[in-house]
């Protein structure tokens, strides 16, 4: 097991690994953008809460602030992740059950516009992650805690990367990723 704070010398900066869930929703309260590394490895276009970087989607600013993190235009959109059984109170979803994959441009409903802005695209559609406790029980456990402290189900979710680099796939990548940018929290459930 690594040490729960690993510290930076050469810029007096202060990056902390994470057990508990509990403590990365405080952090994602806080309006800490928090990295999630868990399992295996992802590919693919999306990042699907293995190795993902996280935000409070309520955040007007939030899409301005992960991409400035990342090191990305200020226009690029974002994604989220939302729990599934809340689908169809944020998305109007059409014929689609589900997007485990976010691959679909979704309709953003009202609800969605007023309280995750930071997830809805100009053309008022988004890109949403539906996760079942089944396919990823830590990540669901994580969303539902925010949503427990928020009556949010969801959250902000972009590829553990930054501009350029490819998506983070091991331990040391993800450190060296951190040690890079100014994302300070990894959160290892």
């Amino acid at each position: 097991m690594l040490l729960g704070l690993l510290i930076l010398c050469q810029t007096e900066r202060t990056m902390k690994i994470i057990y508990k869930k509990e403590e990365a929703v405080d952090l994602l309260l806080d309006q800490q953008m928090v990295a999630i590394f868990q399992g295996h490895s992802e590919w693919g276009a999306r990042a699907l809460g293995n190795r993902s970087l996280l935000f409070d989607p309520r955040n007007k600013n939030a899409k301005l602030i992960v991409n400035k993190i990342k090191g990305r235009q200020w226009w690029r959109p974002t994604a989220a992740t939302i729990l599934y059984e809340h689908r169809h109170d944020y998305l109007d979803m059409h014929t689609l059950d589900e997007s485990p994959y976010m691959t679909f441009a979704i309709d953003a409903k009202q609800k969605a516009i007023d309280e995750v802005p930071a997830c809805v695209h100009a053309d008022n559609t988004c890109r949403f992650q539906t996760l079942k406790r089944e396919q990823n029980p830590n990540y669901y456990d994580l969303i539902n805690l925010f949503y427990d402290k928020t009556n949010v189900p969801i959250l902000l979710n972009t590829s553990f990367n930054l501009n350029g680099f490819p998506l983070v796939e091991t331990l040391n990548d993800a450190l060296l990723t951190l040690q890079n940018s100014e994302i300070n929290y990894l959160y290892q459930p």
